[in-house]
């Protein structure tokens, strides 16, 4: 498979080196929209002008486009679908099914495959709700994140003016997790679930309370929780948050028997010291599912829930039933 990637940032140099892994998939090119001699690359791969990406449709099988769900990618996943299979990491989940229609469109115009929301959440904890929600159908489902660094949630402070720099840390409730973990089945609210830590780097001169109420009354982000904003300094940002840890809980509590006597929990987690690192792995693979099943003759946008499983492995299927199954 002949890999692009569309953006370098944190997500970009993940897939960069996430590429490295995969024995069958090449990465071809890198498109930015700095200028391109600017763009010094981890393993040296050439890097092109977003503005030339259509230079090379026909010659990249997979583009994965490392945009930020606020304002790139809602524009940017369309836009590309119509002329390369494509996959993204889009993770706010509120606005994935107007995503997914817009990105309909955009791929089944131009005869591709667009896999939308790839990662672990969306992506992995996604296929982990299914799973377990479908097992125990008389149950609840339960998700804590954290504490980690979450990308986006980051991006979307960034993107508020005067912001330089920021680092979103979202914190798990050890209370709730302990409820949900005894199977108590608690009835919880978004903020009791979780609160958010913001460290920013503000301009100098820009108006503080206004960039807090900003972040604070967002949409989608911090307006359901609680959310604590600290102004710190460029300095204090790459001394004290320069890494990028996150990981998360997803659980399923059900019941059994005749009269629901039998009491079962699922749990899934994840540890992550590098969060983009990871998503990017995660990505690679469904690259590869997206090039067989553009293979097979498949068009429009794709979720998680469409991956046929063995899909996403370089194992042939008979490798898989006697190593796997």
């Amino acid at each position: 498979m002949k890999i692009g990637i569309y953006g370098y940032g944190n997500l970009g140099r993940g897939v960069e080196l996430a590429v490295r892994q995969n024995s069958d998939e090449e990465l071809i090119g890198i498109f930015s929209r700095r200028d391109p001699s600017a763009v010094k690359t981890l393993t040296g791969v050439p890097v092109y002008s977003a503005d030339n990406i259509l230079d090379f449709k026909g010659k990249i099988d997979v583009l994965v486009i490392c945009g930020g769900s606020a304002t790139d990618l809602p524009l940017m996943t369309p836009r590309l679908a119509a002329d390369f299979n494509v996959v993204d990491s889009f993770d706010t989940h509120a606005k994935i099914p107007d995503h997914f229609e817009n990105v309909d469109r955009a791929a089944k115009s131009g005869g591709n495959v667009a896999l939308i929301s790839a990662g672990w959440d969306p992506g992995m904890f996604s296929l982990n709700r299914l799973y377990a929600s479908s097992i125990l159908p008389d149950g609840k489902d339960y998700t804590f994140w954290g504490r980690g660094v979450s990308q986006g949630h980051s991006d979307a402070i960034r993107r508020i003016n005067g912001v330089i720099d920021a680092r979103q840390y979202t914190v798990p409730s050890e209370d709730a997790l302990a409820s949900v973990r005894a199977g108590n089945n608690p009835e919880l609210t978004t903020r009791q679930k979780h609160t958010r830590e913001c460290y920013v780097v503000a301009e100098p001169g820009a108006d503080l309370e206004r960039i807090e109420r900003e972040i604070k009354t967002m949409p989608n982000y911090f307006s359901d929780y609680d959310t604590t904003v600290t102004f710190i300094s460029e300095e204090e940002l790459k001394r004290d948050h320069a890494e990028l840890p996150h990981g998360g809980f997803v659980i399923r509590t059900g019941k059994t028997g005749m009269n629901g006597e039998h009491k079962h929990v699922i749990e899934y987690r994840l540890q992550l010291e590098s969060n983009p690192e990871f998503t990017a792995s995660a990505i690679a693979a469904f690259a590869r599912a997206v090039y067989r099943m553009s293979g097979r003759g498949n068009t429009g946008c794709k979720t998680v829930f469409d991956i046929a499983p063995s899909d996403l492995s370089i194992l042939k299927p008979e490798e898989l039933r006697a190593k796997m199954l």
